[in-house]
């Protein structure tokens, strides 16, 4: 006979177990993609890492940007904006939740740079900076000029030739910096600084050739606006070709549409210019996009053969956050407990005063010493009252007393008994009378103890 097999029940997952094959589901099929969407719940906690929801009008989704990319970022995400978005999905298994790890982040319908030169120039505005009024006018036929660019550039050479074909006799000292890249603001900044500091030149130029947003980014820094702003001496500000505004351009005493136009301004003539860098910006924008596709494939070998170690970093950036937020939570909690219990005690305190029981006990013997002395005095006059009763019933049962009224008391001699009966006494015997006022000596003359005594009317 045949045994049936042993059916088998479905497999019970551990919630821990069941997150983490989400996530190798979800990692392993959604790697990188690209997303379009508006920005809410924006927020920016001192980790420098960017939180943030990506919705559209059907669903959302979290997504977070770490410091390490969002340094790289040019403007500052903002509630409302919408967006196109690069990253990967992830899993935060601590609170169950899927989100995007952003690697990259563009508005939609307006470049980043172009954004965040908007939010560069509107912040500049409001503090003054391009204010008409504290802008410095240039000197007339300057005899010493500054010239801070790049002495490998065509900006330098279109000027020095202006320059020397129409007024040869000028002193120009050339002050070489960076004018494209990281380190370009901060070389054009202390360039500045040294030419207030040391030398005495009558204008200041900084300048540079065409190119697009992303090249000509170093002069829209607020520092080197601020820098502009600080001169002693006028600053003209020749970046780009015409149709290219930057805001070291708005910052600067005066602004030159191009380098060679700077130099005819120099020497007060208005002749324009012909550009010479477009062949130069065509080179660089086709450079740079072969260097791309390039980094791009070396990229994707990479990402094939090394599973990205920033997943777990990720996971610990956010832990990370929320527990800083739970401590400050925590912190704030407690102290506020621990003022509600110190106000208690404190108010315990006051009302346990030693100086509160005192004026209570006080109050109290002063309350027990007036009842006291009340209660003494009432037993006092009925004491005075009762005496007075007794003195009178002693006054009234006062033997004298009845004998006032008429009374009198036989007494027998010698022995001076109190004779109640006439058979007391027999004839002969001395008696003492006592009346209500002195006495009497008697001698019986006759004792009749029968007889009845009457009492005389009156007539």
């Amino acid at each position: 006979m045949s045994l049936s097999p042993v059916s088998q029940g479905p497999k019970v997952y551990g919630i821990q177990e069941l997150t983490e094959e989400i996530r190798d589901l979800l990692e392993g099929n959604l790697d990188f993609v690209w997303v379009e969407g508006e920005i809410s719940n924006f927020s920016a906690p001192r980790s420098g890492h960017y939180y943030m929801v990506l919705k559209d009008e059907n669903a959302q989704i979290r997504a977070v940007m770490f410091r390490l990319q969002a340094r790289y970022l040019k403007f500052l995400p903002e509630n409302g904006t919408k967006v196109v978005a690069q990253g990967r999905v992830g899993v935060y298994a601590p609170r169950g939740e899927y989100q995007l790890i952003l690697d990259y982040l563009e508005p939609i319908g307006v470049g980043a740079l172009a954004l965040a030169f908007e939010q560069v120039k509107n912040k500049l505005a409001k503090q003054g900076v391009f204010d008409q009024a504290v802008k410095k006018p240039l000197p007339f036929l300057p005899k010493r000029i500054a010239l801070i660019t790049s002495p490998t550039g065509a900006a330098v050479r279109d000027f020095l030739n202006v320059i020397h074909r129409r007024f040869a006799n000028l002193e120009i000292s050339v002050f070489p910096v960076r004018v494209q890249g990281e380190q370009a603001c901060g070389e054009m900044v202390e360039a500045l600084e040294i030419v207030n500091r040391d030398l005495n030149v009558d204008v200041i130029v900084l300048t540079r050739g065409g190119g697009s947003l992303e090249d000509l980014w170093a002069f829209n820094e607020e520092e080197l606006a601020l820098a502009v702003r600080r001169s002693r001496i006028p600053v003209v500000s020749a970046v780009g070709h015409e149709i290219d505004l930057t805001i070291c351009d708005l910052a600067s005493d005066f602004r030159a549409p191009t380098p060679s136009a700077a130099a005819e301004l120099m020497v007060a003539e208005k002749e324009a210019l012909s550009k010479r860098l477009n062949d130069f910006q065509d080179r660089l924008v086709a450079i740079m996009g072969h260097r791309q596709s390039h980094h791009r494939e070396v990229l994707e070998k990479l990402k094939n053969r090394l599973r990205d170690p920033r997943k777990r970093l990720a996971d610990a950036w956010i832990r990370l956050d929320e527990l800083q937020q739970r401590m400050a939570r925590l912190m704030r909690l407690t102290l506020h407990n621990r003022r509600m219990v110190l106000d208690t005690k404190q108010n315990a305190l006051q009302i346990h005063s030693p100086q509160n029981m005192i004026i209570s006990r006080r109050q109290n013997l002063e309350f027990q010493m007036t009842s006291l002395i009340r209660t003494m005095e009432t037993r006092l006059r009925g004491a005075q009252m009762r005496l007075i009763l007794l003195e009178k019933g002693l006054r009234d049962l006062n033997p004298m007393a009845i004998l006032n009224r008429g009374y009198s008391i036989a007494l027998h001699l010698p022995e001076k008994r109190v004779l109640r009966e006439a058979s007391g006494v027999h004839q002969g015997d001395q008696v003492m009378v006592l009346l209500g006022e002195g006495r009497l000596r008697c001698r019986v003359e006759k004792a009749e103890p029968d007889s009845r005594l009457s009492i005389p009317d009156k007539a």
